[in-house]
């Protein structure tokens, strides 16, 4: 098989399984919303059942449920035939995903969840098939082949219920409201959890770590408070301590360009007076897009009052994990 030949057979197996989310999406209809609609009044948890690869499937839904604000978890139907489902309390919903409908596993199940008043929605291929006929909800997955080129593995089929439960998920996600903040909450050791929690105050450089030197003092002695705490900037403050401007290696650059005596001149001659503050509460990720749309490698941390809290640099946001 030419190399060609293997990308056709790629971009085919692509446009099938595409073709089959398009079809699927097109023949959504009122069951979508009832499941949408039943698992919002819910008290209990979404559980989802499945057998092999729709196992995997309703794995990867129940995940994606319970990051974004529905609680949620996977058991695999053959193991709850043999006590697993002990964890299903009557306060649940369950979501069994079967493509034939007909999975032998799910459908021994369904006696037990009826007696333990369990409301069911399913994913079918077929809506005439045991387990949508047994269903409350049942929505429709049905595709019209497999991108597998003997049309026999689940390929377009497991995809396009994947995307279902996609849907369920953002549907469900904008009816409760759930925020940005709220799905940091679930993801607090990962980037997106860094990107949506941590604050400038977590990260900033606070006390005897800021670069601070009063206003009439020598550009000279200046440098040596930029040098001890290498920031790249330093702060001039008054005696209460509020900012009254700063001073970077870039208005360095500017001075000894215009050959000022550093021995002479006093950091309020040379300091910039419109610079860019940010309060603590400030997240990071806004912190950088302030730097990133600025040109700026730094940022001084104040209240509204510019009164001095903190600083830090880019090096800041790169350590903390913010910048890549």
């Amino acid at each position: 098989m030419s190399n060609k030949e293997k990308i056709a057979l790629a971009r085919e197996v692509m446009l099938i399984e595409s073709d089959a989310i398009r079809g699927v999406a097109n023949s959504l209809d009122q069951s979508f919303c009832d499941a949408c609609d039943m698992i919002l009044s819910n008290k209990g948890k979404l559980i989802t059942l499945g057998v092999g690869k729709s196992g995997h499937i309703a794995r990867k839904i129940s995940a994606t449920l319970s990051s974004t604000g529905t609680s949620s978890f996977y058991i695999n139907a053959t193991d709850a035939s043999h006590g697993d489902l002990g964890m299903i309390s009557k306060s649940d919903i369950v979501l069994a995903i079967s493509y034939s409908g007909e999975t032998k596993e799910l459908l021994t199940l369904l006696p037990s969840l009826k007696k333990m008043d369990v409301s069911v929605i399913s994913i079918t291929g077929n809506d005439k098939s045991s387990l949508a006929l047994a269903s409350a909800i049942n929505i429709l997955a049905e595709i019209r082949k497999e991108a597998c080129p003997l049309n026999l593995a689940p390929t377009a089929s497991t995809t396009a219920s994947l995307a279902i439960g996609d849907a369920l998920a953002a549907t469900l996600t904008e009816c409760r409201n759930f925020s940005s903040k709220d799905f940091a909450i679930s993801h607090p050791s990962g980037s997106i959890g860094k990107r949506l929690l941590l604050t400038v105050e977590d990260i900033m450089h606070v006390g005897d770590r800021i670069p601070i030197i009063e206003p009439k003092k020598t550009l000279s002695e200046g440098l040596v408070e930029m040098s001890k705490k290498s920031l790249g900037m330093i702060a001039i403050t008054n005696s209460k301590n509020k900012v009254l401007g700063i001073f970077t290696d870039g208005d360095l650059r500017r001075a000894l360009d215009r050959k000022v005596n550093v021995h002479k001149t006093i950091m309020e001659d040379v300091m910039s007076k419109n610079f860019i503050y940010s309060p603590r509460d400030t997240l990071a990720i806004d912190a950088m897009k302030l730097l990133k749309k600025n040109k700026i490698t730094h940022i001084i941390i104040t209240d509204d009052n510019k009164i001095l809290s903190g600083a830090l640099n880019i090096h800041d946001l790169l350590e903390a994990g913010i910048m890549r």
